[in-house]
């Protein structure tokens, strides 16, 4: 069993390589599109700080934008999707398809129905909840006033993305990801034409932001039901609500919205406990965080979502060996990705920072500040992104608790190192107490797994992490040389770091893929065959 790319080798049965190789297709897929939804990300914010500056209106509607945000972390993606994925599947292993699609059907007829309520709810109480959202802003009415109008007008917003998430869940349980990946895209694709196109139509410019968010999520909608019909999904109404599926959605799905909800009490402690410290340290933990997500989007949600399905399939079909397999695959795969990235974001964190945020009044001293956030961060790495994966498998076996209790010690250990760790080490503090409580987090579900299912890390695991430390070693060690002998200069021109900064990273992924040859890591040898494959089919 070493690896998806050598069957005839090793032996390994070829129902195990195509899972494996489905879940890497599937995570490349998905980190592909994740990383384009990234880069227009960047420019939507780009193009919004350009034509409407900061000031009084943006912060209206960044907050009124923050709301239905909220809601879509607590109710859609993520806890609605873990939700439905593990029971859809197990529908269509174990049942019959007329089955499945009927329970598809009545979650689309129950979840409308929940989110027309959510949505009116949401619409009618938006003045007490921007007060407690945006508390200062009564101080100034007119603020006030645009911030609730805007929230207002995008409330909608959380009804149209919880049904893609929805026909996200139908669609990876089927096992396409590419439609539900590829749609955040859109999203800012609508705020950037509406940014630059939209804003002469209205006296207040903001709401031209607002309804390209509207636009955005009726385009992320429309862009499933081309897939969801070709696959033979016909989401009509169906008022089944004794349906025997839809509880046990309901029963997976509330732990999911409180552990989503603990996720954003850790973000609001490190933004309350930042704002006792010196000005500028919330600031320098969002750049940081801005730099870390972008890995953690690419690969560790990528390959969470592309094996929750696999994990289903295989408890539905009580295959609970295969389980352990892939879930041994899956942390190898996080892992080989996740360390080098590390190690690429200890030796270049200042000259990532400097690229990307050293303009206008970002000195060489917030580089500086938010470069000691992301070392901080880049600790706990390996234990956000292996997370992703350990979540997905516990929902598989439909057990909720776990994550929930894990989620909330984590939760406390924040707080607590957050306190402890503020004083000295000031928002450098306050990152590494989201570090270690992750690590907490991770190991705590990792040794509930243990006794759930039994040791599941395999001698490959741990051949594949010796392999990649020691490559990922290397290729940290020539990135900072390299770094040293070209002399850094913070203060040079954006050009001349631009240069360094490309030539230190490509020459250390280089540095990587040959010593990954080198020592037959069978993760990179399948890439390389992969991709000598399509060169040849070519």
């Amino acid at each position: 069993m070493n690896g998806p790319g050598r069957r005839e080798e090793s032996g390994e049965p070829r129902s195990e390589s195509s899972e494996r190789s489905r879940i890497v297709h599937a995570a490349g897929v998905v980190g592909g599109a994740t990383f384009l939804s990234r880069v227009f990300g960047f420019v939507r914010d780009m193009v919004i700080a350009a034509v409407f500056g900061a000031g009084m209106r943006t912060d209206a509607f960044f907050v009124a934008f923050r709301i239905p945000n909220l809601l879509r972390s607590l109710l859609a993606e993520g806890s609605l999707t873990i939700a439905f994925v593990p029971v859809f599947t197990e529908y269509l292993k174990t049942r019959t398809r007329g089955e499945a699609l009927k329970l598809a059907n009545s979650a689309f007829t129950v979840l409308s129905l929940i989110l027309v309520l959510i949505t009116v709810a949401g619409i009618l109480l938006s003045p007490w909840i921007v007060r407690i959202i945006a508390w200062g802003f009564a101080s100034d009415p007119e603020k006030f006033r645009l911030t609730v109008y805007l929230t207002r007008l995008m409330f909608p917003y959380i009804f149209l993305i919880s049904l893609v998430a929805l026909c996200m869940g139908i669609l990876n349980s089927l096992r396409h990801f590419a439609m539900p990946a590829l749609s955040p895209v859109m999203l800012n694709i609508s705020m950037i034409v509406a940014a630059l196109f939209l804003r002469g139509l209205f006296n207040e410019p903001t709401l031209a932001l607002a309804v390209g968010v509207l636009v955005g999520g009726v385009l992320q909608l429309l862009m499933q039901f081309p897939v969801l019909f070709r696959l033979g999904v016909r989401l009509r109404p169906d008022f089944d609500f004794n349906n025997a599926g839809l509880r046990k959605i309901g029963i997976l799905m509330l732990p999911a919205v409180f552990g989503a909800a603990v996720y954003q009490l850790n973000q609001f402690v490190g933004t309350l406990l930042a704002s006792f410290l010196p000005g500028g340290s919330v600031s320098y933990l969002y750049y940081a965080d801005r730099v870390v997500q972008l890995p953690l989007g690419m690969f560790a949600i990528a390959i969470g979502t592309a094996a929750l399905p696999s994990f289903s399939e295989q408890v539905a079909l009580r295959k609970y060996d295969e389980l352990k397999k892939t879930l041994s695959f899956a942390l190898r795969i996080i892992f080989f990705v996740t360390l080098p990235c590390m190690a690429a974001l200890f030796v270049l964190r200042a000259p990532i920072i400097s690229v990307l945020f050293q303009h206008g009044e970002f000195d060489v001293t917030a580089t500086h500040a938010s470069a000691t956030a992301l070392f901080f961060y880049t600790l706990g790495l390996w234990a956000y992104s292996g997370l992703r994966v350990m979540i997905s498998a516990f929902y598989s076996l439909k057990d909720t608790s776990t994550p929930v209790k894990t989620a909330f010690l984590a939760f406390i250990v924040n707080a607590a190192a957050g306190l402890l760790l503020m004083g000295p080490l000031h928002h450098g503090g306050l990152a590494l107490a989201l570090s270690i409580s992750a690590s907490v987090n991770f190991l705590s579900l990792f040794f509930v797994m243990r006794i759930k299912i039994g040791a599941f890390l395999d001698e490959d695991f741990w051949r594949s992490i010796k392999c990649c430390l020691i490559s990922s070693l290397l290729m940290g060690v020539v990135m900072w040389g390299l770094l040293v002998l070209a002399g850094w200069d913070p203060t040079a021109s954006l050009a001349a770091k631009t240069f360094m900064l490309i030539g230190a990273m490509a020459v250390g992924v280089g540095v990587f893929v040959i010593a990954s040859l080198l020592m037959r890591s069978d993760e990179m040898i399948f890439l390389r065959d992969r991709l000598l494959s399509v060169f040849y089919k070519r």
